[in-house]
């Protein structure tokens, strides 16, 4: 009895060191590196991988979601892409960018054209330095409204 006790001790010690290991590891990366590789993975056409970079962004940086919204919109995915510029809009309401992103998802999609005018001028007055970009934005959907 005396040998049993310390040959079970000797297989227990031995049996976990063989059990594998979860290790969780900080992640080296910033949020605003995610984003950059998110952008590059972009500019490529890997639109998912681009995604999960901004996913893993998107805790620390607000900002992120209207990366995210780009990238599905360039990838086709008008619903997600609603919802990552609803959610930027949502962590930043004075966010212009997300506004006239959303305008011309909706512009582009033939949906909500009223609020996707409305989203274009309150970029334009949140962000008057980029007027010129968002005022495309609002001519295009003021267009499509007189198609109406």
């Amino acid at each position: 009895m005396n040998k049993t006790v310390p040959t079970l001790l000797l297989v227990l010690v031995l049996y976990s060191c063989s059990l594998p290991r979860v290790v969780v590891l900080d992640d080296p990366l910033s949020p605003e590196e995610h984003v950059n590789l998110g952008v590059i993975y972009e500019r490529e056409g890997k639109y998912d991988e681009a995604i999960r970079e901004y996913r893993k962004a998107a805790g620390e940086l607000p900002e992120a979601y209207l990366y995210m919204g780009n990238a599905y919109f360039l990838k086709g995915d008008y619903e997600d892409a609603e919802r990552a510029y609803r959610e930027a809009l949502r962590k930043d309401p004075l966010n212009a960018d997300a506004m006239n992103n959303l305008a011309w998802l909706y512009y582009r999609w033939n949906r909500n054209l009223a609020e996707a005018e409305s989203l274009a001028r309150k970029a334009i007055r949140t962000n008057p330095e980029r007027a010129d970009i968002y005022s495309d934005t609002l001519r295009r959907i003021l267009e499509s409204r007189s198609d109406e």
